[in-house]
């Protein structure tokens, strides 16, 4: 194929080479980004966006491709799904005992994983149509990527600020391939209409509140940002409605009436690693550092740190039931070196000696 073989083809041809890479959908966006930047706009002004300086540093590229690539005239967007067959996520929220880790960071990082896939796609666009200058990203630049990949057929932006898509919910990843290949875009998926309908759930479910209204995130209350993004200590606060979720959150996802239709990756790279869909609190609690890091090594939990993990974890414990086994691991943390983990595990304890029986 090439740029003088009819157009009409190349949809089918475009997702026909990324299903071979893996990937579940790409389609070509249009580049008209105005409303979603002034939407951005108006998030950092009323300071929803928290430690998060780097969307207000970045605003002027957010909404110009072109800038991060020069010559770039087409975005390729595309949707990597990474639900695996991990344990049932409502049974362990439901045992305080147990960790919650977000189903996206239980595997292997997929930022490498995409990046190294969204590579080919593009030298299979090289080999296929035309020669072309372009730049992968996953996370990896300062660009509307819900945006973009709405634009390219993708799906929508839900009430939970999260794409949907009506026949896969929202369980996957996104990266994009700036080209200066004039592509043409992919029609809007469902661009007319709200699927999301007079649906609510998404923000009722929301343990600390988040969502000031719908589409409108609060990352200074979303347990996504508190325990991953978030540097500091966590609002007192909010602390009892974090619950056992230790890195990330998906309650917004697992109420969204659309990821019934989620589909289950066929990525080994995305299956549970070391057990973390289901370990117990304390069990993790007790990891010196260098078992973390041999636990984590390359998965996205390493974002947090050790010292945010131990953080996270004191909240969850101190959220957890009384038990024997809960006071022992928080004492062994009580002098810990870091001023923010003995903060948490202080707290933690504390809690703790309020649920005490009397005498």
């Amino acid at each position: 194929m090439t740029l003088r073989t009819a157009l009409a083809d190349l949809p089918a041809a475009l997702r026909g080479w990324a299903r071979e890479l893996g990937f579940a959908d790409v389609g070509v966006a249009r580049l008209d980004l105005g409303d979603d930047l002034a939407a951005v706009d108006r998030w950092l002004a009323e300071g929803l966006h928290g430690q998060m300086d780097y969307m207000r540093r970045h605003r002027e590229l957010l909404a110009q491709p072109s800038s991060l690539h020069a010559g770039t005239v087409s975005v390729l967007s595309a949707r990597l799904d990474y639900l695996g067959p991990a344990a049932d996520a409502e049974a362990v929220l439901a045992d305080q005992q147990r960790a919650y880790i977000s189903r996206y960071a239980l595997g292997r990082d997929y930022h490498k994983l995409m990046r190294k896939r969204l590579l080919r796609l593009a030298g299979r666009l090289a080999e296929e149509i035309a020669p072309h200058g372009y730049r992968v990203t996953v996370d990896s630049a300062p660009m509307l990527e819900k945006a973009l990949a709405r634009n390219a057929g993708l799906g929508w932006i839900g009430k939970n600020s999260l794409l949907l898509n009506r026949h896969a919910g929202s369980y996957f990843f996104l990266g994009e391939i700036l080209t200066d290949l004039p592509l043409p875009s992919s029609p809007r998926q469902d661009e007319h209409h709200n699927l999301c309908g007079s649906c609510t759930a998404c923000l009722d479910v929301c343990p600390t509140q988040a969502f000031v209204a719908p589409y409108r995130l609060d990352a200074r209350r979303c347990i996504s940002y508190l325990t991953i993004e978030h540097h500091g200590p966590i609002p007192v606060e909010l602390r009892p409605g974090i619950g056992n979720r230790i890195f990330g959150c998906d309650d917004c996802q697992l109420v969204c009436p659309w990821n019934r239709y989620a589909r289950i990756t066929t990525e080994p790279d995305f299956a549970p690693r070391h057990a973390l869909d289901a370990r117990r609190l304390t069990e993790l609690f007790v990891w010196n550092e260098a078992q973390w890091l041999a636990h984590t090594e390359g998965m996205a939990l390493r974002r947090a740190g050790y010292a945010r993990w131990l953080r996270n974890l004191a909240v969850a414990l101190g959220n957890a039931p009384r038990s024997e086994a809960v006071i022992t691991a928080l004492q062994g943390r009580a002098e810990h070196a870091d001023p923010l983990v003995r903060e948490h595990v202080l707290w933690a304890l504390q809690q703790h000696a309020r649920r005490a029986p009397a005498g």
